[in-house]
């Protein structure tokens, strides 16, 4: 008890408010504690003088107006173990209300925008309706009960579904009209009378006669094909020729197409030269052509094997006088140049004397011809082969003016035709992008050369050493196949730079093979070096698209262009 009664008195004086060190220590004698502060710290008496108070553990107390009542349930709740009413369920949140918060953040959300409840619809009755609406404008609204549909019951365009009764676009369609009932058939026994699934309509008409609207198409479908094939059969044209030179004879009688000999250079010969050089300027200008015909190239082709002599032949005109009554496609001279083939888009070939100008013969299969070659066989020389628009190759023999072979392969319009090969075989380009090698009087292609990325390639030309095949393409490109056995693209030849895309411009090398020359659509003159690709030179040479260029084969820089303006140019 002593202990006890000390540490009591510590704690007291623990509490007393004693200002300074030198009064507390001047008060060493012990104060008197009252014995009801300390009572809670001593023990429990024993003994019969202990009494237990009586605790009341519900009290009354007063309740006030504005306290709720009533069962609350916690928003974060997730199940409810009971049926609760509707009150209970949105009853307002205890506690102080925000009164920051706007109408729309204090309602009931679970998400940023509102209260979203989950529905489960049929994915065919969604997407009935979701067509529905975008059809006819109206819908069913989610919101009601589908057992009590009324006129209320829509959304969007109400008049619409009025009109159609509320129909969606899988019951609007009209209903499938009743099947034409057949003759019965009979018994299946009777062979003789059943007819089965062969039985006629009970409304079918054993005689079909076309009414008048019909009749009168009739009419007018056979008046056409009649004129189309009067038109087929109609005679060829009076042929004409004119002559664009003095006399036809010079003073020792001989005619215009003999070799001159004072030019300054030995037109017979054979041998090519050295060095060829670059064209710089323009020597002359031959403009007898008033329009253009065909391609173009049978103006450089008379041109040049008349050798400077500026003769105009109808078979490379199209004016007043004409030698087919459509334009020109191509032409063609024999070895010898005193006969040459004309194709033109009268859909005739036509054999013509160099000399006189007289139509020889005549050859057509009804097909417009696109390119015509000779033979340049010396012992072949009376056969021809031609490029139709039918997309066949045609032989014929000048002979007997028959069709002696077709070469059938190609799968669009022949566009060109090149011998190669000592004239063993010969080589033809078409509209169907491809490029297919024959061998003469066979007519299987040995060859066939097509590529995803080849484009069309309407102009050929044989280089003069007989190696090389210079393709114009389509994609503003020449193209160089090897002309000996594999025929293969030599990838390191490939000359670009013009733009000749939708023209048949005609190319050609220098006789060294020093340069190839082409014309484009602007016009120009375009030379580029064989060996490097390089584009060399270009020329304004005419003023509309220059068709064609040839490379003089005995001078060493002379080029002659011809173009869509009706001339014929020479340059040095």
């Amino acid at each position: 008890t002593s202990k006890m009664s000390a540490a009591i008195a510590s704690l007291a004086s623990y509490g007393s408010d004693s200002d300074s060190e030198n009064e507390s220590e001047s008060n060493t004698s012990p104060e008197k504690v009252d014995p009801d502060a300390t009572a809670h710290l001593k023990p429990l008496q024993s003994g019969p003088t202990m009494s237990l108070a009586v605790l009341n553990s519900a009290p009354e107390v007063a309740v006030k107006e504005a306290v709720e009542t009533g069962i609350h349930l916690d928003p974060s709740l997730k199940e409810v173990s009971y049926n609760p009413t509707f009150e209970t369920m949105f009853a307002p949140e205890f506690g102080p209300v925000n009164p920051y918060k706007t109408q729309q953040m204090a309602a009931p959300r679970n998400m940023l925008s509102g209260y979203a409840e989950p529905a489960h619809v049929n994915d065919f009755m969604f997407e009935q309706q979701r067509r529905t609406f975008s059809t006819f404008g109206y819908a069913l609204d989610p919101s009601i009960d589908t057992s009590q549909v009324s006129s209320n019951s829509y959304i969007g365009a109400v008049d619409e579904a009025e009109k159609n009764k509320g129909l969606t676009v899988f019951e609007s369609g009209s209903k499938k009209s009743e099947k034409r009932k057949k003759v019965k058939g009979g018994d299946a026994a009777e062979i003789d009378n059943f007819l089965g699934p062969w039985a006629k309509y009970a409304d079918e008409k054993d005689v079909a006669k076309p009414s008048e609207e019909e009749q009168k198409e009739l009419d007018e479908i056979t008046a056409k094909r009649q004129k189309k094939g009067r038109n087929e059969e109609e005679a060829p044209a009076e042929e004409k020729t004119i002559l664009h030179v003095k006399d036809m004879y010079d003073y020792q009688g001989r005619s215009y197409l003999h070799v001159p000999q004072d030019v300054g250079i030995n037109l017979r010969s054979a041998d090519v030269p050295d060095k060829c050089y670059l064209p710089k300027k323009q020597l002359h200008v031959w403009s007898g052509h008033t329009k253009v015909s065909g391609n173009g190239k049978q103006f450089v082709g008379l041109f040049a094997c008349s050798l400077y002599l500026p003769v105009k032949m109808s078979a490379g005109s199209v004016g007043d006088d004409r030698c087919h009554s459509k334009a020109v496609r191509d032409i063609c001279f024999n070895n010898s140049g005193n006969q040459f083939l004309s194709a033109a888009y009268d859909r005739y070939l036509k054999l013509w004397d160099s000399e006189t100008g007289q139509c020889i013969s005549r050859f057509t299969n009804r097909k417009v011809p696109y390119c015509v070659k000779f033979n340049p066989d010396d012992d072949k020389q009376n056969l021809f082969v031609a490029g139709m628009s039918d997309k066949k190759i045609v032989q014929w023999d000048i002979r007997t003016g028959e069709v002696v072979q077709e070469y059938d392969r190609h799968l669009g319009a022949v566009n060109t035709i090149t011998f190669v090969d000592e004239n063993r075989r010969f080589v033809s380009t078409s509209d169907d992008k491809s490029l297919r090698v024959w061998e003469w009087d066979i007519p299987v292609d040995f060859k066939y050369i097509a590529e995803p990325s080849m484009h069309s390639m309407p102009a050929v030309t044989l280089s003069p050493n007989g190696k090389w095949l210079a393709c114009q393409s389509m994609d503003n490109q020449i193209l160089i196949f090897g002309a000996q056995n594999r025929f293969r693209l030599n990838k390191k030849k490939i000359f670009k730079g013009h733009m000749v895309a939708g023209y048949a411009c005609q190319v050609d090398f220098s006789p060294d093979m020093s340069y190839v020359v082409s014309g484009d659509a602007d016009g120009k003159l375009n030379i580029w070096d064989w060996k490097t690709t390089k584009l060399y030179h270009r020329i304004k040479a005419h003023d509309k698209v220059c068709i064609s260029a040839l490379w003089h084969p005995h001078e060493t820089s002379k080029v002659i262009t011809c173009g869509w303006d009706g001339q014929i140019k020479l340059w040095d």
